[in-house]
């Protein structure tokens, strides 16, 4: 081999490798319970820490546009829900939290049917959809979740609004589609009922 081709190896393999880490560093710091970030500049923002964040009526934005495919292959979207409670839950079959959450959200999204609440999840960074519908499968998922392998969804939670900040995060959207509360943290079953109740509650 010449000294010529071997420098231009070398760089390759070293841009690769950066490559390489940046997506394992990305992929580690989307999975996290207690994700730390800085204030957005709005006194009713919280940043993600594990906190509960819920907002009065008058404090709170619109939810944006969220549809497309599913991950059982047919379509959805969250305008289709108007007039309902919706529970957005963002998760990867690759991460953790997600997995021990799981359950707590199928037994609470099938007892709150009966309050006008409708759960919708947004399966990110699951590259295929089948790793996605195993995961639903094996914890009873019945729900319908949208399949979003780049989090081309996630990014249209408007800045300064109770966006997503982490996985396992889950978003509270009131009957008037605004959204009302975020969880930046797996969630329990009495951490799903006081989040959710006293907004299905609301008139």
């Amino acid at each position: 081999m010449s000294p010529t081709r071997a420098l231009r190896r070398r760089p390759l393999r070293s841009a690769l490798a950066l490559a390489g880490a940046a997506v394992v560093a990305l992929t580690l710091a989307a999975c996290s319970s207690s994700s730390t970030g800085s204030n957005s500049g709005s006194s009713n923002f919280v940043s993600g820490s594990g906190e509960i964040t819920v907002l009065k009526p008058a404090d709170r934005k619109p939810a944006p546009d969220l549809s497309g495919k599913t991950i059982a292959g047919g379509q959805d979207s969250l305008a289709a829900y108007k007039g309902k409670v919706v529970v957005v839950n963002i998760w990867g079959s690759w991460c953790g939290p997600c997995r021990a959450e799981a359950p707590h959200l199928a037994t609470v999204a099938a007892a709150d049917q009966a309050k006008g609440v409708q759960f919708l999840g947004i399966n990110t960074r699951d590259l295929t959809a089948s790793n996605a519908t195993s995961f639903a499968k094996r914890f009873g998922i019945t729900y319908p979740n949208l399949f979003d392998p780049y989090g081309k969804l996630i990014l249209r939670f408007p800045k300064g609004s109770l966006n997503p900040q982490s996985l396992p995060a889950t978003l509270v959207i009131d009957r008037q589609g605004r959204l009302a509360a975020r969880a930046l943290k797996p969630l329990g079953l009495d951490d799903l009922n006081q989040l959710i109740d006293p907004i299905a509650a609301e008139k």
